[in-house]
Protein backbone atom coordinates (compact mmCIF):
# COMPACT_ATOMS: atom_id res chain seq x y z
CA UNK A 1 0.00 0.00 0.00
CA UNK A 2 1.40 3.68 -0.59
CA UNK A 3 2.60 5.62 2.45
CA UNK A 4 0.51 8.65 0.61
CA UNK A 5 -1.84 9.52 -2.25
CA UNK A 6 -1.50 12.37 -4.07
CA UNK A 7 -4.60 14.07 -5.91
CA UNK A 8 -3.64 17.17 -8.28
CA UNK A 9 -5.58 19.26 -10.94
CA UNK A 10 -4.90 22.61 -12.84
CA UNK A 11 -7.10 24.75 -14.71
CA UNK A 12 -6.75 28.02 -16.91
CA UNK A 13 -10.18 29.62 -17.66
CA UNK A 14 -9.28 30.70 -21.41
CA UNK A 15 -6.65 27.97 -22.28
CA UNK A 16 -4.26 29.84 -22.20
CA UNK A 17 -5.65 32.08 -19.68
CA UNK A 18 -5.39 32.88 -15.95
CA UNK A 19 -4.29 29.55 -14.57
CA UNK A 20 -3.74 27.59 -11.66
CA UNK A 21 -3.23 24.88 -9.68
CA UNK A 22 -4.48 22.72 -6.53
CA UNK A 23 -2.38 19.76 -5.37
CA UNK A 24 -3.31 17.55 -1.76
CA UNK A 25 -1.61 14.84 -0.05
CA UNK A 26 -3.76 12.40 1.73
CA UNK A 27 -3.55 9.14 3.85
CA UNK A 28 -4.24 6.18 1.97
CA UNK A 29 -5.57 4.33 4.81
CA UNK A 30 -7.67 7.03 6.68
CA UNK A 31 -8.43 9.53 3.72
CA UNK A 32 -7.56 12.38 5.87
CA UNK A 33 -5.40 15.74 3.81
CA UNK A 34 -1.67 15.55 5.23
CA UNK A 35 -0.99 18.32 2.98
CA UNK A 36 -2.18 21.38 0.37
CA UNK A 37 -0.42 23.28 -2.16
CA UNK A 38 -2.73 25.82 -4.42
CA UNK A 39 -1.25 28.26 -6.47
CA UNK A 40 -2.38 30.86 -9.64
CA UNK A 41 0.33 31.20 -11.72
CA UNK A 42 -0.62 33.65 -14.60
CA UNK A 43 -1.56 32.95 -18.10
CA UNK A 44 -0.78 29.65 -18.63
CA UNK A 45 -2.47 26.29 -20.58
CA UNK A 46 -4.58 23.68 -19.14
CA UNK A 47 -1.69 21.30 -18.93
CA UNK A 48 0.76 23.48 -18.02
CA UNK A 49 -1.51 23.92 -15.05
CA UNK A 50 -1.86 20.14 -14.48
CA UNK A 51 1.84 19.98 -14.35
CA UNK A 52 2.73 22.19 -12.34
CA UNK A 53 -0.09 20.94 -10.09
CA UNK A 54 2.12 17.65 -10.10
CA UNK A 55 4.81 18.97 -9.47
CA UNK A 56 3.48 20.34 -5.90
CA UNK A 57 2.02 17.37 -5.39
CA UNK A 58 5.10 15.55 -5.43
CA UNK A 59 7.33 18.03 -3.28
CA UNK A 60 4.44 18.36 -0.87
CA UNK A 61 4.77 14.39 -0.26
CA UNK A 62 9.02 14.23 -0.46
CA UNK A 63 8.70 17.45 2.75
CA UNK A 64 6.54 14.94 4.77
CA UNK A 65 9.05 11.83 3.62
CA UNK A 66 11.02 11.22 1.35
CA UNK A 67 11.49 7.22 1.39
CA UNK A 68 7.63 7.01 1.05
CA UNK A 69 5.48 5.33 -2.07
CA UNK A 70 3.32 7.74 -3.65
CA UNK A 71 0.07 6.89 -5.50
CA UNK A 72 -1.13 9.80 -7.67
CA UNK A 73 -4.21 10.25 -8.93
CA UNK A 74 -4.73 12.54 -11.50
CA UNK A 75 -8.06 13.13 -14.08
CA UNK A 76 -5.64 14.23 -16.94
CA UNK A 77 -5.53 11.13 -18.89
CA UNK A 78 -2.33 13.00 -20.79
CA UNK A 79 -0.29 13.95 -17.91
CA UNK A 80 -0.83 9.95 -16.41
CA UNK A 81 0.06 8.80 -19.52
CA UNK A 82 2.55 10.61 -20.22
CA UNK A 83 4.17 10.12 -16.59
CA UNK A 84 3.79 6.63 -17.11
CA UNK A 85 5.82 6.38 -19.95
CA UNK A 86 2.95 5.13 -21.99
CA UNK A 87 2.69 7.88 -24.43
CA UNK A 88 5.21 10.17 -25.88
CA UNK A 89 5.43 14.07 -24.76
CA UNK A 90 5.24 15.54 -28.02
CA UNK A 91 4.76 19.34 -26.91
CA UNK A 92 8.11 21.47 -26.43
CA UNK A 93 6.17 23.14 -23.37
CA UNK A 94 5.42 19.96 -21.33
CA UNK A 95 8.97 18.41 -21.85
CA UNK A 96 10.58 20.37 -18.92
CA UNK A 97 7.66 19.83 -16.54
CA UNK A 98 7.60 16.05 -16.94
CA UNK A 99 11.59 16.05 -16.33
CA UNK A 100 10.71 18.44 -13.39
CA UNK A 101 8.37 15.79 -12.07
CA UNK A 102 10.45 12.85 -12.50
CA UNK A 103 13.51 13.84 -10.96
CA UNK A 104 11.28 14.70 -7.53
CA UNK A 105 11.37 11.41 -6.30
CA UNK A 106 12.22 7.95 -7.51
CA UNK A 107 10.83 6.66 -10.28
CA UNK A 108 10.57 3.46 -8.51
CA UNK A 109 8.23 5.23 -5.33
CA UNK A 110 5.45 6.75 -7.50
CA UNK A 111 2.70 5.28 -9.76
CA UNK A 112 -0.01 6.66 -11.43
CA UNK A 113 -3.58 6.50 -11.75
CA UNK A 114 -6.19 8.35 -13.96
CA UNK A 115 -9.51 9.00 -12.07
CA UNK A 116 -12.44 10.42 -12.88
CA UNK A 117 -13.16 13.97 -12.74
CA UNK A 118 -15.85 14.17 -10.03
CA UNK A 119 -13.58 12.17 -7.82
CA UNK A 120 -10.71 14.98 -8.46
CA UNK A 121 -12.75 17.58 -6.04
CA UNK A 122 -10.51 18.30 -3.42
CA UNK A 123 -7.73 19.38 -5.94
CA UNK A 124 -10.41 20.74 -8.39
CA UNK A 125 -11.15 23.31 -5.32
CA UNK A 126 -7.64 24.21 -4.62
CA UNK A 127 -6.98 25.02 -8.42
CA UNK A 128 -10.17 27.46 -7.94
CA UNK A 129 -9.17 28.70 -5.18
CA UNK A 130 -5.91 29.37 -6.08
CA UNK A 131 -7.17 31.44 -9.61
CA UNK A 132 -10.14 33.37 -7.89
CA UNK A 133 -7.29 34.56 -6.03
CA UNK A 134 -5.09 36.03 -8.82
CA UNK A 135 -8.28 37.35 -9.78
CA UNK A 136 -7.91 39.14 -6.91
CA UNK A 137 -4.31 40.12 -7.42
CA UNK A 138 -3.24 37.87 -4.67
CA UNK A 139 -2.15 34.27 -3.90
CA UNK A 140 -3.43 31.58 -2.49
CA UNK A 141 -3.50 31.34 1.71
CA UNK A 142 -4.81 28.27 3.37
CA UNK A 143 -7.94 29.65 5.81
CA UNK A 144 -8.20 27.66 8.53
CA UNK A 145 -6.72 24.96 7.17
CA UNK A 146 -5.66 21.47 9.46
CA UNK A 147 -3.03 20.78 6.60
CA UNK A 148 -0.12 21.33 9.20
CA UNK A 149 -1.63 19.13 12.34
CA UNK A 150 -2.17 16.41 9.56
CA UNK A 151 0.90 16.74 8.60
CA UNK A 152 2.65 16.18 11.85
CA UNK A 153 0.30 13.71 12.46
CA UNK A 154 1.46 12.18 9.18
CA UNK A 155 5.15 11.90 10.59
CA UNK A 156 4.24 10.56 13.70
CA UNK A 157 2.45 7.49 11.94
CA UNK A 158 5.82 7.15 9.34
CA UNK A 159 8.00 7.33 12.44
CA UNK A 160 6.46 5.89 15.90
CA UNK A 161 8.45 5.98 18.46
CA UNK A 162 10.49 3.44 20.22
CA UNK A 163 9.50 0.92 22.26
CA UNK A 164 7.40 -2.56 22.38
CA UNK A 165 4.81 -3.24 19.28
CA UNK A 166 2.13 -2.56 21.72
CA UNK A 167 3.38 1.18 21.96
CA UNK A 168 3.94 1.61 18.81
CA UNK A 169 -0.04 0.57 17.71
CA UNK A 170 -1.22 2.63 20.92
CA UNK A 171 0.56 5.44 18.88
CA UNK A 172 -0.57 5.10 15.81
CA UNK A 173 -4.45 4.63 16.82
CA UNK A 174 -3.68 8.03 19.13
CA UNK A 175 -2.71 9.65 15.59
CA UNK A 176 -5.84 8.12 13.73
CA UNK A 177 -8.14 9.53 16.54
CA UNK A 178 -6.36 12.87 16.60
CA UNK A 179 -6.93 12.74 12.63
CA UNK A 180 -10.85 11.76 12.60
CA UNK A 181 -11.53 14.36 15.63
CA UNK A 182 -9.77 17.68 13.14
CA UNK A 183 -12.01 19.66 12.01
CA UNK A 184 -11.82 19.09 8.23
CA UNK A 185 -14.35 16.43 6.52
CA UNK A 186 -12.55 13.45 5.44
CA UNK A 187 -11.60 13.22 1.70
CA UNK A 188 -11.77 9.57 0.82
CA UNK A 189 -8.93 8.57 -1.44
CA UNK A 190 -10.60 4.95 -2.74
CA UNK A 191 -12.31 4.86 -5.75
CA UNK A 192 -15.33 4.51 -2.95
CA UNK A 193 -15.38 8.37 -3.12
CA UNK A 194 -19.16 9.54 -3.84
CA UNK A 195 -19.27 11.02 -7.29
CA UNK A 196 -20.35 14.23 -7.61
CA UNK A 197 -23.01 14.30 -10.28
CA UNK A 198 -22.71 17.87 -11.49
CA UNK A 199 -21.61 18.73 -14.74
CA UNK A 200 -17.65 19.62 -13.82
CA UNK A 201 -15.67 21.22 -16.51
CA UNK A 202 -12.10 21.24 -15.64
CA UNK A 203 -10.99 23.11 -12.82
CA UNK A 204 -14.33 25.46 -13.25
CA UNK A 205 -17.34 24.26 -11.08
CA UNK A 206 -19.73 26.77 -13.33
CA UNK A 207 -22.81 24.61 -14.27
CA UNK A 208 -23.82 22.39 -11.32
CA UNK A 209 -27.35 23.82 -11.32
CA UNK A 210 -28.14 21.45 -13.93
CA UNK A 211 -27.00 17.92 -12.09
CA UNK A 212 -25.70 16.18 -15.84
CA UNK A 213 -23.33 13.45 -15.34
CA UNK A 214 -20.30 13.64 -17.68
CA UNK A 215 -19.27 11.32 -20.12
CA UNK A 216 -16.45 8.84 -19.49
CA UNK A 217 -14.56 11.47 -17.88
CA UNK A 218 -16.20 15.32 -17.87
CA UNK A 219 -15.32 18.49 -18.71
CA UNK A 220 -14.38 20.18 -21.46
CA UNK A 221 -10.98 22.16 -22.40
CA UNK A 222 -9.14 21.51 -24.82
CA UNK A 223 -6.28 18.98 -24.91
CA UNK A 224 -3.26 18.38 -26.71
CA UNK A 225 -4.48 16.78 -29.95
CA UNK A 226 -1.75 14.61 -31.15
CA UNK A 227 -0.79 12.58 -27.76
CA UNK A 228 -4.55 11.65 -27.72
CA UNK A 229 -5.30 10.33 -30.94
CA UNK A 230 -8.26 11.43 -33.07
CA UNK A 231 -10.92 12.58 -31.09
CA UNK A 232 -14.74 11.89 -31.98
CA UNK A 233 -15.95 15.03 -33.39
CA UNK A 234 -19.62 15.74 -33.47
CA UNK A 235 -20.64 18.82 -36.65
CA UNK A 236 -23.90 19.80 -34.83
CA UNK A 237 -26.05 21.00 -37.21
CA UNK A 238 -29.45 23.18 -36.68
CA UNK A 239 -32.10 22.24 -38.71
CA UNK A 240 -33.46 24.45 -42.05
CA UNK A 241 -36.07 26.85 -41.56
CA UNK A 242 -39.80 26.47 -41.39
CA UNK A 243 -42.90 28.65 -41.61
CA UNK A 244 -42.20 29.42 -37.98
CA UNK A 245 -38.73 30.01 -37.78
CA UNK A 246 -38.78 33.78 -39.15
CA UNK A 247 -41.55 34.16 -36.82
CA UNK A 248 -39.44 33.12 -33.54
CA UNK A 249 -42.50 31.08 -32.60
CA UNK A 250 -42.03 28.27 -30.03
CA UNK A 251 -41.74 24.74 -31.75
CA UNK A 252 -40.95 22.24 -30.69
CA UNK A 253 -41.40 18.23 -29.87
CA UNK A 254 -45.09 18.87 -28.79
CA UNK A 255 -46.14 20.94 -31.77
CA UNK A 256 -47.43 20.51 -35.16
CA UNK A 257 -44.11 19.27 -36.29
CA UNK A 258 -43.83 21.49 -39.19
CA UNK A 259 -41.80 20.53 -42.73
CA UNK A 260 -38.79 22.43 -44.03
CA UNK A 261 -40.13 25.88 -45.95
CA UNK A 262 -38.65 26.60 -49.50
CA UNK A 263 -35.92 28.61 -47.95
CA UNK A 264 -35.22 26.13 -45.48
CA UNK A 265 -34.75 23.44 -48.42
CA UNK A 266 -32.59 26.32 -49.78
CA UNK A 267 -30.27 26.20 -47.06
CA UNK A 268 -30.31 22.49 -46.31
CA UNK A 269 -29.38 21.78 -49.78
CA UNK A 270 -26.65 24.23 -49.45
CA UNK A 271 -25.11 23.35 -46.18
CA UNK A 272 -25.30 19.40 -48.16
CA UNK A 273 -22.68 21.34 -50.25
CA UNK A 274 -20.57 22.71 -47.75
CA UNK A 275 -20.01 19.60 -45.69
CA UNK A 276 -19.97 17.68 -49.11
CA UNK A 277 -16.82 19.68 -50.60
CA UNK A 278 -15.32 18.91 -46.45
CA UNK A 279 -15.79 15.54 -47.06
CA UNK A 280 -15.46 14.74 -43.54
CA UNK A 281 -18.91 13.06 -42.41
CA UNK A 282 -18.85 9.79 -42.15
CA UNK A 283 -22.32 9.19 -40.53
CA UNK A 284 -25.63 10.97 -40.24
CA UNK A 285 -27.64 10.75 -37.06
CA UNK A 286 -31.19 13.18 -36.83
CA UNK A 287 -33.80 14.12 -34.24
CA UNK A 288 -36.69 11.95 -35.30
CA UNK A 289 -38.82 15.67 -36.06
CA UNK A 290 -39.47 16.46 -39.59
CA UNK A 291 -37.51 19.21 -40.42
CA UNK A 292 -34.19 17.79 -38.94
CA UNK A 293 -34.94 14.22 -41.28
CA UNK A 294 -35.89 16.63 -44.63
CA UNK A 295 -32.52 18.63 -43.56
CA UNK A 296 -30.31 15.40 -42.83
CA UNK A 297 -31.55 13.86 -45.90
CA UNK A 298 -30.46 16.38 -47.88
CA UNK A 299 -26.90 16.14 -46.47
CA UNK A 300 -26.98 12.03 -46.51
CA UNK A 301 -28.08 12.64 -50.31
CA UNK A 302 -24.88 14.92 -51.12
CA UNK A 303 -22.69 12.17 -49.17
CA UNK A 304 -24.31 8.69 -50.07
CA UNK A 305 -25.16 8.24 -46.41
CA UNK A 306 -27.82 7.15 -44.07
CA UNK A 307 -29.48 8.76 -41.70
CA UNK A 308 -29.71 7.29 -38.52
CA UNK A 309 -32.87 8.90 -35.90
CA UNK A 310 -31.99 9.29 -32.57
CA UNK A 311 -35.13 10.28 -30.43
CA UNK A 312 -32.80 11.79 -27.55
CA UNK A 313 -32.27 14.94 -30.23
CA UNK A 314 -35.71 15.45 -30.42
CA UNK A 315 -36.59 19.77 -29.34
CA UNK A 316 -38.03 20.43 -25.92
CA UNK A 317 -41.46 19.81 -25.11
CA UNK A 318 -42.95 23.72 -24.76
CA UNK A 319 -46.04 22.47 -23.92
CA UNK A 320 -48.88 25.06 -24.33
CA UNK A 321 -46.39 27.89 -25.40
CA UNK A 322 -46.70 25.83 -29.30
CA UNK A 323 -46.79 28.05 -31.97
CA UNK A 324 -46.99 31.01 -29.74
CA UNK A 325 -44.22 34.14 -30.23
CA UNK A 326 -42.17 34.70 -26.77
CA UNK A 327 -44.86 38.29 -26.75
CA UNK A 328 -47.79 36.20 -26.84
CA UNK A 329 -46.58 34.00 -23.87
CA UNK A 330 -45.81 36.67 -21.80
CA UNK A 331 -48.89 38.17 -22.55
CA UNK A 332 -50.89 34.25 -21.69
CA UNK A 333 -48.65 32.90 -19.43
CA UNK A 334 -46.17 35.80 -17.30
CA UNK A 335 -45.70 33.85 -13.93
CA UNK A 336 -44.69 30.64 -15.71
CA UNK A 337 -42.28 32.47 -18.25
CA UNK A 338 -40.70 34.36 -15.14
CA UNK A 339 -40.00 30.84 -13.50
CA UNK A 340 -38.78 29.12 -16.66
CA UNK A 341 -36.29 32.42 -16.90
CA UNK A 342 -35.70 31.92 -13.45
CA UNK A 343 -34.71 28.38 -13.34
CA UNK A 344 -33.51 25.48 -15.15
CA UNK A 345 -35.97 23.16 -13.27
CA UNK A 346 -39.09 25.11 -14.54
CA UNK A 347 -40.78 23.72 -17.09
CA UNK A 348 -42.84 25.39 -19.70
CA UNK A 349 -46.94 25.52 -19.20
CA UNK A 350 -48.48 22.68 -19.46
CA UNK A 351 -46.27 19.83 -19.05
CA UNK A 352 -43.56 20.75 -21.58
CA UNK A 353 -40.33 19.86 -20.74
CA UNK A 354 -37.39 21.63 -18.43
CA UNK A 355 -34.36 22.89 -19.56
CA UNK A 356 -32.68 20.77 -16.93
CA UNK A 357 -34.36 17.50 -17.53
CA UNK A 358 -33.69 18.38 -21.74
CA UNK A 359 -30.33 18.67 -20.24
CA UNK A 360 -29.64 15.11 -18.98
CA UNK A 361 -31.29 13.68 -21.60
CA UNK A 362 -28.92 15.90 -24.00
CA UNK A 363 -26.14 14.63 -21.91
CA UNK A 364 -26.79 10.48 -21.90
CA UNK A 365 -27.31 10.89 -25.46
CA UNK A 366 -24.02 12.50 -26.28
CA UNK A 367 -22.60 9.76 -23.98
CA UNK A 368 -23.84 6.51 -25.66
CA UNK A 369 -23.03 8.12 -29.48
CA UNK A 370 -20.10 9.12 -28.01
CA UNK A 371 -19.11 5.29 -27.05
CA UNK A 372 -20.35 3.91 -30.29
CA UNK A 373 -18.59 6.51 -32.70
CA UNK A 374 -15.03 7.04 -30.90
CA UNK A 375 -12.25 8.39 -33.64
CA UNK A 376 -15.37 9.43 -35.88
CA UNK A 377 -16.60 12.32 -37.62
CA UNK A 378 -20.69 12.44 -37.12
CA UNK A 379 -23.11 14.72 -38.42
CA UNK A 380 -25.89 15.25 -35.46
CA UNK A 381 -28.82 17.30 -37.15
CA UNK A 382 -30.94 18.59 -34.14
CA UNK A 383 -32.72 21.97 -33.04
CA UNK A 384 -31.60 24.78 -31.00
CA UNK A 385 -31.92 23.75 -27.70
CA UNK A 386 -30.22 20.48 -27.78
CA UNK A 387 -27.30 22.14 -29.90
CA UNK A 388 -27.51 24.78 -27.37
CA UNK A 389 -27.24 22.26 -24.31
CA UNK A 390 -23.90 20.26 -26.63
CA UNK A 391 -21.66 23.53 -26.81
CA UNK A 392 -22.85 24.76 -23.04
CA UNK A 393 -21.47 21.63 -21.33
CA UNK A 394 -18.33 21.18 -23.99
CA UNK A 395 -17.56 25.01 -22.72
CA UNK A 396 -18.73 24.62 -18.85
CA UNK A 397 -20.40 27.30 -19.04
CA UNK A 398 -23.15 27.61 -16.80
CA UNK A 399 -27.22 27.26 -17.50
CA UNK A 400 -28.11 31.00 -18.16
CA UNK A 401 -25.58 30.82 -20.95
CA UNK A 402 -28.35 29.12 -23.16
CA UNK A 403 -30.26 32.20 -23.42
CA UNK A 404 -27.45 34.09 -24.30
CA UNK A 405 -26.17 32.09 -27.37
CA UNK A 406 -28.30 32.79 -31.23
CA UNK A 407 -28.07 29.54 -32.79
CA UNK A 408 -29.36 30.31 -36.72
CA UNK A 409 -31.04 28.37 -39.04
CA UNK A 410 -28.80 25.69 -41.00
CA UNK A 411 -25.72 26.84 -38.50
CA UNK A 412 -22.91 24.54 -37.66
CA UNK A 413 -21.48 24.27 -34.41
CA UNK A 414 -18.61 21.50 -33.55
CA UNK A 415 -17.23 19.97 -30.41
CA UNK A 416 -14.43 17.44 -30.65
CA UNK A 417 -14.04 14.95 -27.81
CA UNK A 418 -10.65 13.79 -26.70
CA UNK A 419 -9.68 10.71 -25.23
CA UNK A 420 -8.65 12.17 -21.52
CA UNK A 421 -12.29 13.77 -21.16
CA UNK A 422 -11.33 17.54 -22.76
CA UNK A 423 -13.40 19.05 -25.83
CA UNK A 424 -13.28 21.74 -28.04
CA UNK A 425 -15.39 24.31 -29.51
CA UNK A 426 -15.91 25.24 -33.34
CA UNK A 427 -18.50 27.48 -33.92
CA UNK A 428 -19.75 28.80 -37.11
CA UNK A 429 -22.97 30.81 -36.79
CA UNK A 430 -22.74 32.97 -40.27
CA UNK A 431 -25.61 31.29 -42.90
CA UNK A 432 -26.10 34.27 -45.08
CA UNK A 433 -24.35 32.04 -47.64
CA UNK A 434 -26.86 29.64 -47.47
CA UNK A 435 -29.92 32.09 -48.42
Amino acid sequence: MPRFVVEADGGSRGNPGPAGYGSVVLDPVTGETLAERAEYIGVATNNVAEYKGLIAGLRAARELDPDAAVLVRMDSKLVVEQMSGRWKIKHPGMKPLAAEAATILPRAQVTYEWIPREKNKHADRLANEAMDAGKRGGQWEPSDSTAALDASAARALAAPPAGPPGDAAKGAAAVRAALASSSRTPVPAGPSAPADTGADTGADTAGTLFAVPPPAAAAPTVGWGPDMGAPATFVLLRHGETALTPQKRFSGSGGSDPELSPAGRRQAAAVAGSLAARGTVQTVISSPLRRCRETAQAVADRLGLTVTVEEGLREVDFGAWEGLTFAEVQERFPDDLQAWLDSPEAAPTGGGESFASATRRVAATRDRLLAAHAGRTVLLVSHVTPVKILVRLALGAPPEALFRMELSAASLSAVAYYADGNASVRLLNDTSHLR
